[in-house]
């Protein structure tokens, strides 16, 4: 017979290993959400300009500590449209299957992130620096995806 002592740490080892697990889940779910769109090569991010919306192909995805960021010119016009509403949506489809990520596009002016972004995608270089004034990359924040298909049912993923 269990002592109150044990079926206490029982509990708590069980607790501490859900928890555990759904932070694993969080990161897992948003790399299948990277590995996605860096499979599909080219994918469609929409912004709104004033009341209308925006769309245009992009190819950078890429994740930096824990986070998945794009990157582009502050002198383009998504920039300007990003800096006015944050919120974006982008699409991607591989032949069968097909992802939307909505979420907010949040500014990170660091460095260090932006030399990681470039570095990920080298050809780049010829019009961006990460010590430039021009370059900037962003990460989502409070992202949604759902995986769609003509054939089966959308899964969500929140990260």
């Amino acid at each position: 017979m269990k002592t109150l002592r044990q079926l206490i740490l029982i509990a708590f080892v069980g607790l501490f290993s859900i928890n555990c697990n759904a932070q694993t889940t969080n990161n897992t779910d948003m790399d299948k959400v990277y590995e996605f769109i860096k499979a599909c090569k080219t994918y469609y991010i929409a912004t709104v300009d004033g009341d209308q919306p925006r769309v245009r192909p992009f190819g950078t995805i890429h994740k930096f500590e824990g986070k998945l960021y794009i990157q582009t010119g502050k002198k383009k016009r998504t920039a300007q449209q990003l800096k006015a509403n944050p919120k974006a949506e982008l699409c991607c489809f591989n032949g069968s299957q097909w992802v939307r990520l909505s979420g907010e596009l949040v500014p990170d002016e660091r460095v260090e992130a932006k030399k990681s972004m470039l570095d990920a995608y080298p050809e780049l270089r010829s019009m961006y620096n990460e010590n430039d004034a021009n370059t900037i990359v962003y990460y989502f924040k409070n992202a949604t995806a759902y995986f769609s298909s003509f054939t089966s049912p959308d899964e969500e993923i929140k990260f």
